[in-house]
């Protein structure tokens, strides 16, 4: 089991730096351009070549790359070009409201998807054929068609929830939980169906086994058999469906945070690229990559616990 955790640390650290040095090389490939960018289009020659200067714009991509990697083993992102902020400093106010909204919605689709793929496996009937239906729906309409429902139901029609903004657990937990609930239903609705799908489809082809029809001939309860034998081998392609719905989670949350006004890394990364603040983009790309790597790597691990065959795989 240490080996095959330290397989998924060096698999994971090579994965960072590789997209980091691709982002890296796309982003910075502009030169004196993203100063142009940055100090406006009324800037002359002079300027925008002493701001290259200034930003080290003007040194060689690798210099450029190695001096970020070098800032990064010392714990720092570099400045904003647009504030001369720290990017750490901005990036820790932005972290907590992102992670909020995914870390709430990961544990919420992960145990929904395998109860109502569970329930629509062995019960059918109306659970399975609403299944169904929600799944093509939530995948086909967007994510922020579903948020702007969500406001005019909930937060305008029946004002039960807050339309937008975002209160800090630590300032009023009520609030905090408040704020994030609608956000929370629009990622839930459109991905836990899809979720939930895969362990359906898994669920049924294992119960047609023969083993389980031979541990239902030995007098094991039907839960056991349920629980602790066929959800068991069916949980390695739920939890990579699972994964990969965190990955993609990312892309929805830019949406979503932008809908409901949440200062998190999608508004940040949004209006970083908005106004040429590459350091900025850099920093949430790496926060990004770092989540990812460390999400498929939980679930490969919990699939070998849960699933020790898989390891062979």
């Amino acid at each position: 089991m240490l080996r095959h955790v330290l397989k998924q640390v060096v698999a994971g650290v090579v994965l960072v730096l590789a997209t980091t040095a691709i982002t890296f090389a796309l982003l910075y490939s502009g030169g004196t351009s993203i100063a142009r960018n940055v100090l406006g289009l009324d800037a002359s020659e002079s300027q925008v070549a002493a701001k290259a200067q200034e930003l080290g714009l003007d040194q060689p991509l690798l210099v450029q790359y190695g001096a970020w990697l070098s800032d990064l083993f010392h714990g720092s992102l570099g400045q904003s070009f647009v504030t001369g902020e720290p990017i750490t400093h901005m990036l820790s106010s932005r972290i907590p409201v992102t992670l909020s909204l995914v870390v709430i919605s990961m544990i919420l689709m992960a145990i929904l998807s395998v109860l109502i793929g569970v329930a629509a496996a062995t019960k059918g009937g109306w659970i399975d054929r609403v299944l169904q239906v929600v799944a093509i729906s939530g995948s086909s309409v967007p994510h922020f068609l579903i948020a702007i429902g969500l406001v005019l139901a909930f937060a305008l029609a029946i004002p039960l929830l807050p339309a937008t903004g975002y209160v800090p657990f630590e300032k009023d937990p009520g609030a905090w939980a408040a704020s994030l609930t609608l956000p929370v239903l629009a990622i839930l609705i459109s991905g836990v169906a899809a979720a939930a799908q895969q362990f359906r489809g898994e669920m049924i082809d294992i119960l047609q086994q023969g083993y389980i029809r031979t541990l239902r001939a030995r007098g094991i309860s039907e839960r056991n058999v349920i629980f602790r034998h066929a959800l068991r081998n069916a949980s390695g392609p739920g939890l990579t469906i699972l994964s990969l719905q965190a990955i993609g989670l990312f892309g929805g949350v830019i949406v979503i945070e932008r809908v409901f006004a949440l200062p998190g890394l999608g508004t940040l990364v949004a209006t970083a690229a908005r106004q040429s603040d590459i350091p900025a983009v850099m920093g949430c790309v790496l926060i990004t990559v770092v989540v990812v790597v460390i999400v498929n790597s939980i679930a490969d691990i919990t699939n070998v616990l849960i699933n020790p065959k898989s390891r062979a795989t």
